[in-house]
């Protein structure tokens, strides 16, 4: 696994519960960040914080709510006295077609996948600009470029959405040190996607679009979110960098 140095810096991840967003949380401790582990669900996140390494605590919050995103970097910042690396990640992907979409499913979707990285982006700038720095880190979608997915307009919009949201606030938030980028995930090997693979057709015609003609796991995305948490990405903002094995090659 990549790592790097992150030894003395500290880490809230969103959605750390369970996929994607535990395996960035187990990279982020492994490399020495001291990691806030957020969910919805209590026993993931206390699961979750108890198998890292080093110092990590869960946090209990439904990061859809502002106030209790607002309360919980508070408290984040109480408990370890600084914060420096926010990664968005808690995601939902519900499927329908837009004739059959309810308003509850659609609200979730921006709720979850958009709102959310906005209210946690300001609570924690207003945090890192007094520092005059800190990394933000959307976990977005090649979806939410010009790659149709069927049965998920909720998702492309959310998702769309959130890589124009990372542009923004690179550019507002640059003059006080602070970068922002997305990350772009294709189709990874986590239980969000269990239903979809295992349908064989399916898999089939995602690996015939995929040049290094594999599915990604969960670890190839955290070397990218290690990367852009750390120097060496200091001149990297703004961007939407795709973790797709070629898939889409703008």
């Amino acid at each position: 696994m990549f790592s790097v140095n992150l030894k003395g810096k500290v880490a809230l991840v969103t959605g750390a519960g369970r996929g994607i967003g535990k395996a960035i949380a187990q990279g982020l401790a492994d490399s020495g960040a001291a990691v806030a582990v957020n969910d919805i669900d209590a026993p993931s996140a206390t699961l979750t914080a108890g198998i890292l390494a080093g110092d990590a605590n869960p946090y209990v919050a439904d990061v859809r709510d502002s106030a209790a995103v607002e309360k919980m970097v508070d408290k984040v910042v109480a408990d370890f006295g600084r914060l420096d690396i926010v990664v968005n990640n808690a995601g939902v992907e519900p499927r329908a077609s837009i004739f059959e979409m309810s308003d509850a499913d659609w609200h979730n979707a921006i709720d979850t996948n958009l709102n959310a990285a906005f209210y946690t982006s300001r609570s924690a700038g207003r945090i890192m600009r007094v520092r005059g720095e800190g990394v933000i880190i959307n976990i977005a979608s090649i979806a939410g470029h010009n790659i149709p997915i069927a049965l998920r307009s909720g998702y492309v919009a959310s998702k769309a959405g959130l890589i124009g949201l990372t542009r923004e606030c690179a550019r507002e938030f640059a003059a006080y040190g602070i970068r922002v980028n997305a990350v772009c995930p294709g189709v990874i090997e986590t239980e969000m996607t269990t239903h979809l693979r295992q349908n064989e057709a399916q898999i089939k015609k995602w690996l015939e679009d995929i040049p290094q003609g594999r599915l990604g796991i969960p670890e190839d995305v955290v070397g990218l979110v290690l990367f852009l948490s750390s120097d060496a990405s200091r001149y990297l903002t703004g961007q939407s960098i795709n973790v797709d094995g070629g898939k889409v090659m703008l």
